[in-house]
């Protein structure tokens, strides 16, 4: 790696690392009902909207808990409303104000499937914003479910927390009377006034200043220097830019995404977005350790996540950097230059060069962003194998904002499992007993999205209604079908084009059932590994809060003895990274070799 590549990356993890405390700290506070810097401004609102939402109170006023059910209840029903009003403002938007060009509606499927991307944080988009969606329908359509579905995300793994860091001493007497993961309803709202809006009205202000787009005129025609007419789209980018970074989002108003100048014009602006999207995830593993009473907890999680990170990073540079084996076999030469980074450039704005798209789609690639700034399709077959390997963990590297927690909680509790048998102890976390129904939980939650990926790759290239939206062959062919089925079956929203759901039909019965076949099966792809995920997680926090656990000294955190396996500690880090590991290797190798790692080893340049 050159030395401007690895200071960039060191300058990245310097500054989520000296953020990830202080947020983590002020996220713990706002999600405790504290009082915080913001309260003197935001206070009033949140009463208002919890008043308005008739929110169920105690004798004193504060919120009435809500066992696993019925958090998990709360957040289906709101997302199922979230959902309808999506779909029917945008089936709606040629009938709307705040449509310059007079666009109509997409085909129903092409909504459904952007509907259901949307609600579920993965921003998957078989169309292109610019020219198929409206201002309204950006603005107050996918904009606001970046919001919604960020807080959801957020409300879901702080109930988790809860339940797992709750504790009582060994001779509580409460019965079998639930124990509360707190109220979905309040955390949706503070996640939105308090963490959500404040950030991306600062970050919008921060990209505005960068240059970003923000503007509700029109397009623009203009004149080119060989004499051509050129229609230029614009719109309010900048806005829906910030939220779609820090709430893990990805969806670009523009069609090619982070790499429009538009929205991402210069390296300042680039290195704004990757903070924006490693911001929440990192300071969750804080919150954590906080919540729980032991922050090397969190340092713990934050470690494993990190390392992976990194390795991930160095191969993905180190391949683009190195080029593919067409450009050489061309004679083609790869080696940095005064005014070019050098290495594989094709697909790549020559701003960020190699190096910086690699780290920047690494970035959004391990989280549930999905936002690019560079054409990961035209990546080497290494280089792309990078961002698969980064789904195929289950996006626990940082992972999206709340999804990612909840989702490495998964595999901590596998880990322990797998420690406890290991040493012939019954596995422990946080002084509280694993026992067979959240290891049965948490297994149905680690296999549900390998299964429906690979259900839905299978189907893609083994169907002839799948195989209309895949316009290549070869190993490239397979690589985009199942990187299709990757992201969006995690939440992800990037995509390595070629596998489309948005096409003219081909006039034959099997290519018009095709590109709905497509828009289908991705969309209840996203709703089930969104939402299921979700359920068996909130079931085990709500089995895990109502153990007993010994309390340790001074009564914040679990009693550890001699014989426990401790879980914030190195040698905690490398299980939890095996395990992790263990399980995407297992599920995803031999769909790696037949897409990515055979391509690597031919001459074809894409």
């Amino acid at each position: 790696m050159s030395l401007a590549a690895v200071a960039q990356l060191a300058l990245l993890l310097a500054i989520v690392l000296a953020l990830t405390p202080p947020v983590g700290a002020y996220l713990a506070r706002v999600f405790a009902g504290e009082r915080t810097v913001l309260s003197p401004l935001l206070a009033g609102p949140e009463r208002l909207l919890l008043r308005g939402m008739r929110i169920r109170r105690r004798a004193d006023g504060t919120p009435v808990d809500q066992d696993w059910k019925a958090y998990a209840r709360s957040v289906l029903w709101f997302s199922l409303a979230s959902w309808l009003v999506l779909y029917a403002l945008l089936r709606l938007q040629g009938v709307l104000p705040g449509n310059p060009t007079d666009l109509g509606p997409a085909p129903w499927d092409v909504t459904f499937n952007t509907t259901s991307s949307f609600v579920t944080n993965t921003n998957w988009q078989y169309y292109a914003g610019e020219t198929t969606l409206s201002y309204v329908a950006q603005m107050t359509g996918l904009a606001v479910q970046n919001f919604a579905s960020a807080a959801v995300g957020l409300a879901v793994a702080i109930a988790v927390i809860r339940g797992l860091a709750h504790r009582r001493a060994p001779d509580a007497r409460d019965g079998d009377r639930p124990v509360g993961l707190g109220s979905f309803w309040v955390d949706l709202v503070r996640a939105c006034l308090y963490v959500l809006l404040p950030i991306s009205l600062l970050a919008a202000l921060v990209l505005v200043g960068q240059g970003v787009l923000q503007t509700l005129g029109g397009p623009v025609t203009v004149t080119t220097l060989s004499g051509a007419e050129q229609v230029i789209a614009r719109g309010p980018v900048a806005s829906q830019e910030a939220i779609k970074l820090l709430g893990t989002n990805g969806g670009g108003f523009f069609n090619v995404n982070s790499a429009m100048p538009f929205e991402n014009p210069t390296g300042l602006s680039n290195l704004v977005q990757m903070v924006l999207v490693l911001l929440l995830p990192a300071a969750l593993t804080a919150t954590y350790g906080r919540m729980v009473g032991n922050r090397r907890q969190g340092w713990t999680l934050l470690g494993a996540m990190a390392a992976m990170f990194l390795v991930l990073v160095v191969v993905a540079t180190l391949a683009e950097q190195h080029g593919s084996p067409a450009q050489h076999l061309a004679g083609l030469s790869t080696a940095a230059t005064d005014g070019s980074s050098g290495g594989n450039l094709v697909g790549k704005e020559q701003r960020f060069g190699a190096a910086g798209s690699a780290l920047f789609n690494t970035v959004t690639t391990v989280t549930s962003t999905g936002a690019v700034n560079s054409g990961l399709e035209s990546f080497t077959g290494l280089g792309s194998l990078v961002p698969m390997i980064g789904l195929a963990t289950g996006e626990v590297i940082f992972g999206g904002v709340g999804s990612g927690l909840y989702g490495m909680l998964t595999f901590v509790l596998l880990a322990v499992f797998i420690g406890g048998l290991m040493v012939g102890r019954t596995p422990e976390l946080l002084g509280k007993k694993v026992e067979a129904r959240e290891i049965k939980l948490a297994m149905l939650g680690a296999l549900s999205m390998p299964f429906a990926v690979l259900v839905t790759t299978a189907l893609a290239v083994g169907t002839r209604w799948g195989r209309v939206s895949n316009v290549a062959g070869g190993p490239q062919g397979f690589s985009e079908s199942f990187y299709a089925s990757l992201s969006q079956g995690n939440n992800n929203g990037s995509a390595l084009a070629g596998y489309t759901g948005f096409v003219q039909p081909n006039g034959t019965n099997d290519g018009a059932f095709g590109i709905t076949f497509a828009d289908l099966l991705g969309g209840g792809s996203m709703l089930v590994v969104r939402f299921f995920p979700i359920v068996v997680l909130l079931a085990i926090a709500g089995s895990m809060a109502g153990k007993r656990a010994p309390v340790g000294v001074g009564g914040t955190g679990p009693a550890v003895g001699s014989g426990t396996l401790r879980t914030d500690s190195p040698t905690f880090a490398l299980l939890l990274v095996a395990v992790i590991v263990l399980v995407g290797a297992l599920t995803f190798l031999p769909a790696f070799l037949l897409g990515p790692v055979v391509q690597s080893l031919t001459t074809e340049l894409f």
